[in-house]
């Protein structure tokens, strides 16, 4: 039995076997063809769609990584108000997406009784839709109150699960421990829960890669998004390389063939770093595409990294031209709110 055959019958394989495949583009097309034929069985070619709403590039946090911390001081701020979050609701429902995703830094001026105030009424306007957030680490009880309100997914990237690793990547005040722990809190509560990591993150080992991988068995995530480091201007990063988009699709059919049910998005750094990126990643076993439903003045402004694409095209420009590029790959947008498929 091929190394491929082995993590794809029993799902999981040796660190030394997970160092083979990381480490080298030997396994690279078997990979791929059996985390494509996976996916098929378990989603067929669906595509599920994701209406990404970039409400706030305030934050609190100063990771060294990001385009948007609080220390940025090229970073142009902006809040959208309540009003402003429906009405990309709105237009996303009338393009047909049945998943928003309220996403931005961790910014205290979203306190938690105006957050449940806006997740209570998108919930009372699209009572079929799912409503993911991705604000960062809260307490329980604020996770609590945001699930009883009608939120129903949640994503944390969780960067890297090893400890050394995170406080290269981020400020002492800021801890790996209670980012791993509000995971296992969000699961404990009832999100379909998302959990990622950067492929090629400053001082990023092989070893710590494994290290991600065996935390999410822990997890079992609902969904998992990695994609490519890209360095940002005005970071403590700016001059580091970018992330290998090879190593990225090699890591997504691995964690295809570990987590067959997974949601697993192509994600825009992908498309960012190759012209084809978002194409190969789900042809590599991803099936989750984000398009972004903000408004077009505030997307160049949610520059968590350098060069992002799309920021100026309307939501419906960014649904067409998705929708033409699934279709290319071999795959197809569907119309449905994409839960989870587990066993």
């Amino acid at each position: 039995m091929s190394i491929v055959e082995k993590l794809r019958s029993h799902r999981d394989l040796t660190d030394e076997e997970l160092l083979t495949l990381i480490c080298t583009d030997e396994y690279d097309s078997g990979l791929r063809r059996a985390a494509d034929e996976v996916r098929r069985s378990v989603y067929g070619t669906d595509v599920y769609l994701r209406g990404l709403i970039e409400f706030t590039n305030y934050c609190k946090n100063d990771c060294f990584y990001c385009g948007i911390r609080r220390s940025s001081r090229s970073s142009q701020r902006y809040r959208m108000s309540k009003e402003e979050i429906l009405g990309c609701c709105r237009q996303g429902a009338e393009l047909g997406y049945r998943t928003f995703v309220l996403q931005g830094g961790e910014d205290p001026y979203y306190t938690d009784d105006l957050m449940c105030d806006i997740i209570s009424e998108i919930r009372s306007l699209y009572p079929e839709n799912a409503v993911t957030l991705s604000i960062g680490e809260k307490s329980y009880d604020t996770y609590r109150r945001f699930f009883e309100c009608g939120a129903n997914r949640y994503l944390l990237r969780h960067e890297t699960a090893d400890e050394t690793h995170y406080g290269k990547l981020h400020p002492a005040e800021m801890s790996a421990e209670r980012r791993k722990q509000c995971l296992f809190e969000l699961k404990e509560i009832g999100y379909q829960t998302g959990a990622g990591f950067m492929v090629g993150s400053p001082f990023q080992t092989p070893a710590n890669i494994v290290s991600d991988l065996r935390f999410m068995q822990s997890v079992s995530p609902d969904m998992i998004g990695i994609g490519p480091f890209i360095p940002a201007k005005g970071t403590p990063f700016e001059s580091f390389p970018a992330g290998s988009v090879e190593l990225t699709l090699r890591l997504i059919s691995i964690i295809r063939l570990m987590f067959p049910y997974a949601l697993i998005p192509s994600t825009t750094a992908l498309g960012t770093l190759s012209p084809q990126g978002r194409e190969l990643g789900l042809k590599a076993g991803a099936n989750v595409v984000m398009p972004n439903l903000s408004p077009v003045e505030y997307r160049d402004k949610y520059s968590i990294y350098d060069n992002k694409i799309c920021t100026g095209e309307e939501s419906a420009q960014c649904k067409t031209c998705l929708e033409q590029r699934v279709k290319s790959a071999g795959y197809t947008i569907v119309d449905s709110v994409g839960n989870v498929k587990r066993n």
